[in-house]
């Protein structure tokens, strides 16, 4: 690459992270949720979200710049309609600006990031707060795992369709065992996490969906798991693992006869190119500044990183004793599936 081209991505990328942030102030304000009822002036904007005229002026003025609302008539704005499930629907699978919202909390933390670099170690944890912990795979789980892709896979859906046992592994805020729950009325679902403040965030969400009697949550580990499942399932969670072998060890340990482990994960590219898809670009940006630095934080840790490729999993799987791995073919750009069973 040319050094002229160079200086101008590295430009390009300036814009879009301070675009970025800003998408970060329009959440967190609540400018785009206003903005989805219909045209505002700066007054009305700040008005009904307590702000400062000035600043939502100065942020309406940049979105319009960056065309991200549109100028109805001076000094009136509009979030156009295709841009509402992006920027303003939480429950929308094309919503967006979380990854705003992660990449600030990322950012709070690089200088421990540098720190870890130099001595191998692991940054201290990273902080949910102000934001608290954001639900950015809520809508995936809500709208495609128990309505598209669990029943995708014969085994798995004949198996849920009785009432069948499952755990949920790194069920983080618990709507992945929630989603399941509702799509399945039959099976009960224990999820696990470490963050007993996610855990405690589940169990809220559980009674609120309806579905307490039927999705328990633990703060512990694979190895609180407490007896016999049909299902254990690991979603985008194995990568980040410092023991990988010893989780999937305890999941399969915990199988009732003919049960199964489903593991989710960011799809990769088949093998590593230089230059890579954007796609995995942005996998190893994330694996960078924050799953590898995370999954430091043990000793002999598998420091897998977020581009974990099919081998690595077989690999995993057979150390943790399957005797089956198979990559199911379901249409998922971001994701990929992986089926273990003895």
């Amino acid at each position: 690459m040319e050094p002229t081209d160079l200086s101008a991505r590295i430009f390009q990328h300036a814009v879009g992270a301070l675009e970025l942030y800003t998408m970060y102030l329009g959440e967190r304000l609540g400018y785009y949720r206003a903005l989805a009822d219909g045209p505002l002036t700066s007054a009305e904007l700040a008005a009904r979200t307590g702000t400062a005229e000035r600043y939502a002026r100065e942020w309406l003025e940049h979105h319009a710049a960056a065309g991200l609302v549109e100028v109805v008539e001076p000094g009136r704005y509009l979030l156009p309609e295709g841009h509402v499930p992006v920027l303003a629907d939480p429950s929308s699978l094309m919503f967006a600006t979380s990854m705003s919202i992660e990449l600030v909390r990322a950012s709070r933390r690089l200088g421990d990031v540098v720190d870890a670099f130099r001595t191998g170690g692991a940054p201290t944890p990273m902080s949910w707060e102000p934001e608290g912990r954001w639900p950015s795979n809520k809508p995936v789980f809500m709208n495609l795992l128990g309505q598209e892709w669990l029943p995708s896979i014969p085994d798995v859906h004949k198996r849920l369709s009785t009432s069948a046992r499952v755990a949920d592994i790194a069920c983080g805020l618990g709507w992945s065992s929630i989603a399941m729950a509702l799509a399945y009325p039959e099976i009960t679902v224990h999820g696990l996490d470490f963050d007993a403040q996610a855990i405690e965030s589940a169990a809220r969400s559980a009674e609120e969906s309806g579905v307490a009697d039927r999705v328990r949550f633990s703060a512990a580990d694979a190895a609180g798991l407490d007896g016999h499942y049909d299902l254990v399932t690991i979603i985008e969670a194995l990568h980040d693992m410092s023991h990988p072998v010893a989780v999937l060890s305890a999941a399969r340990k915990s199988l009732a006869d003919g049960g199964f482990v489903l593991v989710i994960d960011e799809r990769t590219d088949p093998e590593p190119t230089t230059p890579a898809s954007q796609r995995e670009q942005y996998l190893y940006g994330w694996s960078v500044i924050s799953c590898l630095p995370d999954a430091m934080d043990a000793p002999d840790s598998a420091a897998t990183g977020t581009v974990m490729r099919p081998e690595t999993v077989r690999r995993y799987a057979a150390e943790a004793g399957f005797a089956t791995v198979e990559l199911l073919p379901i249409g998922a750009d971001k994701w990929s599936f992986y089926l273990l069973s003895d």
